[in-house]
């Protein structure tokens, strides 16, 4: 068994690695102190504990980064010839399932709620004389949780194409839908405060379809990725051009007539094969051996290339 090369990141990218990992380093951090802060005023409101709940479920995209990241960068053995890259696309789908079967179990609490008519109260507790009602807290801890997270969300979603790193997309995407859900607890307790004990539970709800449709989106990403569909770009905008790139590449030899590409994404790199229809049989062996080399050029991600010679280009799967 003959495994693949080691991969490392370009320096440039080793630069977005480093400042991504320290990124979500803060965000565990920042994260858990949010945590412990709604835990400690959630009191018997729904909308607050589901705000709780989804703040736990932020840790896991970014644990699952700090754990998938250096194990996908492994050296390859005979027992995983093509290396682990694909620890990236398993932390990719345990995240996505955990975040739904959060949502489901939030969304059927918010629910048994509302249907049994049971009415959320908020307190009051005295301070320095004055009694002081007990949203007030719970609002500045919203405000703590959920302004920071606007912020994260954008610097991960900057890095995350330039390593191409889907658990970073998602965590990205996930932090910049946080301040929405804590803006739905926000007007949960305020329904409260004004009588509409009602909202509450709605509040709750509402920020739980939240969770399950960001989890149900990145499953479905999730899934594509372990059957391989075609590449598609960090942000799923659209194929990932390396594959047009690459065959106009091999239909620029000089020695090529025709070719046709075949491309599998692991994780943050690509394998590639390329079936190309030669003009001339001379010195063939070598002119492969150089453009696999000079292919690997063309771009970071191109990992492992393969270039077969066909004497017919119908016999080649399509790339397409």
């Amino acid at each position: 068994m003959r495994p693949t090369a080691n991969f490392e990141f370009p320096p440039e990218q080793q630069q977005t690695l480093a400042q991504a990992r320290r990124l979500e380093w803060w965000t565990l951090a920042y994260i858990g102190s949010g945590a412990v802060l709604l835990y400690l005023v959630m009191g018997s409101s729904q909308a607050m504990r589901t705000s709780f709940f989804e703040e736990l479920i932020s840790l896991v995209p970014a644990a699952a980064f700090l754990v998938c990241a250096p194990i996908a960068l492994r050296a390859a053995s005979p027992t995983y010839p093509y290396g682990l890259h694909g620890a990236v696309s398993i932390g990719y789908l345990v995240a996505s399932l955990s975040l739904i079967a959060m949502g489901l179990f939030l969304l059927i609490e918010a629910a048994a709620k509302i249907l049994s008519g049971e009415r959320t109260t908020i307190g009051g507790f005295s301070l320095f004389g004055h009694m002081v009602w007990g949203g007030w807290p719970m609002l500045a801890v919203l405000l703590y949780t959920g302004v920071p997270s606007i912020f994260l969300g954008r610097a991960k979603l900057r890095l995350a194409p330039r390593i191409h790193d889907k658990i970073l997309f998602a965590d990205a995407h996930m932090m910049k839908a946080d301040w929405m859900a804590e803006l739905a607890a926000g007007i949960g307790v305020l329904g409260v405060g004004l009588g509409w004990w009602w909202m509450d539970p709605l509040a709750a709800g509402l920020v739980s379809l939240d969770i399950i449709k960001d989890g149900a989106t990145n499953l479905r990403v999730a899934v594509d990725d372990l059957i391989e569909r075609r590449p598609m770009r960090t942000d799923r905008s659209g194929p990932e051009p390396i594959m047009e790139e690459l065959k106009r590449w091999a239909e620029g030899l000089e020695w090529v007539d025709a070719a046709e590409v075949r491309l599998r994404e692991v994780g943050h790199v690509f394998f590639a094969e390329v079936f190309v229809r030669p003009r001339t049989s001379e010195r063939l062996p070598e002119r492969i051996a150089g453009a696999v080399e000079e292919a690997k050029r063309l771009n970071w991600r191109l990992h492992d290339v393969t270039i077969t010679a066909l004497q017919r280009m119908d016999a080649a799967p399509s790339g397409r």
